[in-house]
């Protein structure tokens, strides 16, 4: 893990596409038993050098009960999005509407063989489209069978199983199908402030979802701790 590390963290494969010198972000351990999957490095994050460093971090922290401590401890948490690297912005009119897309490269070249050195991950929190495309479809979840719940208070039995590739669901479709995926994924929205009206529209994420969340996640970090003398 540590030589593999090194290779990522010296990556440049797609300096060529970025606005800035590459720099890939991530944190991964052996040992870790929660990966958080997300898009991208922001720009702010590319100039800390830290994922989730800011209110976006605090919120996803308060989602899962963990001290700031556990979060960015690597044998606890893997933090790998799909891109490691800042992809730039999108400007349309002189204005910013965003990140771009997370550059490919990255899961292509980097992703299996990450995922292959952590066996001990037993729960993915999924973040933003291109993670829930990447690691659903790679475990062969079809998404595209599943209906949505006009109520989404209602959610599905965890028995319903579909198999193929996952393109194409949304988070809000993604989330309303929680225990579909359960208990080896989640998907979260994004914990941006940005997020603050879809969380308002959708009680049920924190009702219904973050206790399991977080009753799960104590599980894992209390197996993960080593036995008392």
């Amino acid at each position: 893990m540590d030589a593999l590390l090194i290779k990522i963290r010296a990556c440049t494969l797609c300096q060529a596409h970025l606005p800035l010198p590459a720099q890939p972000i991530l944190q991964a351990s052996h040992q870790a038993r929660i990966l958080i999957a997300g898009q991208a490095p922001g720009i702010k994050t590319h100039h800390k050098g830290i994922p989730f460093d800011d209110a976006s971090g605090e919120r996803l922290r308060a989602w899962l009960n963990v001290t700031r401590e556990q979060f960015y401890d690597p044998t606890l948490f893997a933090i790998v999005p799909m891109g490691f690297c800042f992809p730039g912005s999108i400007e349309k009119n002189g204005k910013k509407l965003g990140d771009k897309a997370p550059r490919p490269e990255c899961a292509a070249t980097w992703h299996r063989q990450l995922l292959a050195l952590m066996p001990q991950i037993e729960l993915i929190v999924i973040l933003g489209q291109y993670a829930i495309d990447y690691h659903l479809a790679s475990n062969g979840i079809d998404t595209t069978a599943i209906d949505t719940p006009t109520n989404t208070s209602s959610a599905p039995t965890p028995n319903t199983q579909a198999r193929a590739k996952a393109k194409g669901i949304t988070v809000t479709q993604a989330t309303a199908q929680w225990q579909q995926y359960w208990p080896k994924f989640i998907v979260l929205p994004h914990p941006s402030p940005r997020n603050n009206l879809w969380l308002k529209q959708h009680p049920e994420f924190e009702r219904d979802m973050l206790p399991r969340l977080r009753q799960r996640i104590a599980t894992l970090l209390e197996v993960s701790l080593p036995p008392s003398n």
